[in-house]
């Protein structure tokens, strides 16, 4: 079983190749309020970023995917695993697809793909994410996926116009016995 590959995506390392769309990516400030970016990143940044990535999960406790359409290897988005706990064996997810690829069920593909991947292999007992209350789009996707509303909190993320609540959404591995 390929871990990695979905129906139309497929998860891989970060390369050099990568680091004109990061730097696009990470820098959109239309994206930041959906994630914890506060400053421009360089390009200098980024690529020792890249260069230096080990792709280690616990060395490092985070794991970045690049996520490309199987069929032209476009890049169309990214998957984040952070924060991850070895001893509770869970982690954070973040997703950010292309704003010029959504609604095309690639960040459902990726989602699905990932916690495959994170249950199976990386064996994992729960995946978790915070979701600004007006973000309906990410919303929909983790609940679609089988992540389960279990917490509030107020005025959680900062946004150009106030604070916004934020939702705590969990997903436990379905096929863990223990």
């Amino acid at each position: 079983m390929n871990y990695l590959t979905g129906k139309q995506i497929a998860l891989r390392a970060l390369e050099p190749e990568d680091l004109d769309i990061l730097y696009r990516w990470e820098n959109d400030t239309t994206l930041w309020q959906h994630g914890c970016t506060v400053a421009p990143l360089s390009r200098y940044l980024l690529k020792c970023y890249i260069e230096n990535y080990t792709a280690d999960i616990a060395r490092d406790n985070q794991l970045r995917l690049m996520i490309v359409r199987r069929d032209s290897l476009e890049r169309v988005g990214l998957i984040d695993c952070f924060d991850y706990d070895a001893s509770n064996r869970r982690a954070a997810i973040g997703l950010l697809v292309d704003p010029a690829c959504t609604r095309q069920g690639l960040g459902r593909d990726a989602l699905e793909t990932f916690m495959e991947y994170a249950f199976r292999f990386l064996h994992l007992h729960q995946l978790y994410v915070h979701i600004a209350v007006c973000n309906t789009a990410s919303l929909g996707l983790f609940r679609a996926c089988g992540f389960r509303e279990c917490g509030h909190l107020a005025d959680w993320v900062r946004l150009p116009h106030g604070y916004a609540d934020a939702l705590v959404f969990q997903k436990i591995n379905p096929e863990e016995n223990d």
